[in-house]
């Protein structure tokens, strides 16, 4: 892995109804590129993937997009990456983005998001990987979930030290900040074995 701090970035291949997921994922990318941290995504020039891509390119930052050949025109890559690696298939596509990452954050999507996310979590608890991942709840989008995994926690399905690897924040600079912090105290390493 390269020096550069890099995050992956999880989002939607659409814009969703709200006009501040846009706002909020462009910002996010202007955002990591001010802070010379490198994006990791999931190479698409639309939606939400589109809208973090092009924040960071705007503020001149480091973008590495993966994409799986079926998506590359499904989700139109974008062409004006610093790197765009086309992969074989979503397995593969998940471990490079982990691999070439040091935290994670999701943002608004839909079950693709919510996949990559909770595959990424069930990896660090299990200890394939100590890398922080972060919830980025913009106007609240996450609520429910949240609520959920509340549940989930009092019925006994999950411990709070599983919960405890989840980051949740409602501004992106907070989140950042907690990020970093976990990575500066050692929050390094991945196994990109199947699980």
């Amino acid at each position: 892995m390269s020096d550069t701090l890099r995050l992956c970035v999880y989002c939607g291949s659409s814009m969703g109804l709200e006009p501040a997921y846009e706002r909020v994922a462009r910002a996010l990318g202007q955002r990591l590129a001010a802070a010379g941290i490198g994006l990791v995504y999931g190479g698409g020039s639309v939606g939400l993937m589109g809208a973090v891509a092009d924040g960071a390119l705007a503020a001149e930052g480091e973008v590495i997009g993966i994409i799986p050949e079926s998506l590359a025109r499904a989700e139109v890559a974008h062409a004006g990456l610093t790197q765009l690696e086309v992969v074989p298939d979503m397995h593969t596509r998940k471990a490079r983005m982990a691999a070439l990452s040091h935290g994670f954050i999701a943002l608004p999507g839909g079950i693709g998001t919510l996949e990559e996310l909770f595959e990424t979590w069930t990896w660090a608890q299990l200890g394939y990987h100590a890398k922080p991942i972060g919830l980025l709840d913009v106007d609240g989008f996450y609520q429910p979930l949240l609520q959920f995994l509340e549940h989930t926690l009092k019925q006994g399905f999950i411990r709070q030290s599983c919960r405890d690897l989840l980051y949740v924040e409602q501004d992106a600079p907070a989140l950042l900040k907690r990020l970093q912090a976990a990575i500066g105290a050692g929050a390094s390493g991945f196994d990109a074995t199947p699980i």
